[in-house]
């Protein structure tokens, strides 16, 4: 078995209105030392294969088509086993 990590993440070229949001939280929460937020999401993967290059395909295929919105975020991800 081979486990994936994935991190999708808005394009720094695209607004991201939900850090922006996060970003006022944590002001007025008394955290002014933040400058910026980028929100994205992080997934964990378990794939039944012990090859790594088949593993790699099949999860970069999955974030093409699913996992990432490739207009709008950038993705990457790391795999772990065999």
């Amino acid at each position: 078995m081979i486990k994936a990590t994935v991190y999708v993440t808005i394009k720094q070229s695209v607004l991201d209105p939900q850090g922006n949001a996060v970003q006022g939280a944590l002001h007025s929460m008394g955290f002014q030392e933040v400058d910026k937020v980028r929100v994205g999401k992080y997934m964990e993967l378990t794939l039944q294969t012990t090859d790594r290059k088949e593993a790699e395909n099949r999860v970069k295929e999955m974030c093409e088509k699913l996992l990432a919105n490739t207009v709008i975020e950038d993705y990457r991800f790391e795999l772990e086993g065999l």
